[in-house]
């Protein structure tokens, strides 16, 4: 926030919590879950947006209904006629959009791969000024529900913290998602910390921090402390690349480390001087992660394939 902006906004919740914290903490949530405005800000960013959208410009688009309500918008590469192959999810981060991610998108389509890119509500081509995890996590079910199984699912910050949510099944009533591979870029491992730096920024006092937490609950079906993806991680018994810079001043690197801390299964690939945007562009990043995803694990009986042999596979199993 502005400077002040965030003056008056803190004026306004002392004012607020004095009166009801019960209201305050509401408030607060819903602040918390307004999205940013989906146009580009400063010439920087305008050039990456531009070019991401360019080089979507031949993606099928489609509009996903979420369950409970709320629309999200996706892209499909590589879908369609051309055959089964090796389907992925991207997902991008906060304040993000599927035409950032284009570079990653298009990337993997060149493998041969169908690739769907997710807009989440409020973001992007999506519509809406609102989003939170729970929204996040169906919009990733909705997209599997439209284009079927995914064998691999790469998401940015917020975006990659989704992933895990979804594949856990953390939420009640919303099936799983668990592809057989995941990439987390730059991505949160836990949410309480989001929630305790936003209560200190507008000057919630611990009654009407309270409440703002509770609310977590309220649309999730979960606590706010249950977001603990470093647990998941580990839990959900697939490969996972965490993918993270040293440097990255959104999401500190503690959270790539307790991601690694996880179990046998998560792997820590360090892209240093990338920082938290530039990290999902970086050649350096592709390539590490085409090349961990360049094989896939046959259900039917375990072995390694190459995924250029899985149209093949599976029409014979």
């Amino acid at each position: 926030m502005a400077n002040f902006t965030l003056k008056v906004t803190r004026l306004g919740f002392c004012l607020l919590q004095s009166l009801s914290p019960r209201i305050a903490g509401k408030v607060a949530f819903r602040l918390f879950c307004v999205t940013p405005s989906s146009k580009p800000k400063g010439e920087k960013a305008k050039r990456a947006h531009a070019a991401g959208v360019a080089k979507l410009a031949d993606a099928e688009r489609f509009r996903l209904r979420l369950s409970g309500g709320g629309l999200a918008h996706a892209y499909r590469l590589n879908g369609g006629a051309l055959g089964r192959r090796g389907r992925y999810l991207v997902t991008h981060g906060w304040g993000s959009s599927s035409a950032y991610m284009a570079d990653l998108a298009t990337t993997l389509a060149a493998t041969g791969a169908e690739v769907i890119a997710v807009d989440f509500p409020g973001h992007g081509c999506a519509a809406g000024r609102a989003l939170h995890m729970g929204m996040a996590v169906k919009a990733i079910a909705a997209a599997e529900a439209r284009f079927g199984a995914f064998d691999a699912a790469i998401g940015h910050s917020f975006g990659g913290a989704a992933l895990i949510v979804a594949a856990a099944g953390l939420l009640p009533g919303v099936p799983a998602v668990l592809p057989q591979k995941l990439v987390l870029i730059g991505s949160p491992s836990e949410m309480h910390w989001l929630f305790k730096g936003f209560g200190k920024l507008i000057g919630l006092g611990w009654p009407a921090q309270q409440v703002f937490e509770n609310e977590v609950r309220r649309v999730t079906g979960r606590r706010v402390e249950e977001f603990d993806a470093s647990r998941t991680a580990g839990a959900i018994q697939r490969p996972v690349l965490i993918v993270h810079a040293e440097d990255d001043k959104e999401v500190s690197a503690d959270h790539a480390r307790r991601y690694a801390a996880a179990g046998d299964e998560v792997r820590l690939h360090w892209a240093n001087g990338f920082g938290h945007r530039r990290i999902v562009a970086a050649q350096p990043v592709l390539d590490t992660i085409t090349s961990f995803l360049g094989e896939v694990i046959s259900d039917k009986d375990a072995e390694i394939i190459p995924l250029f042999d899985l149209p093949a596979r599976r029409m014979s199993l």
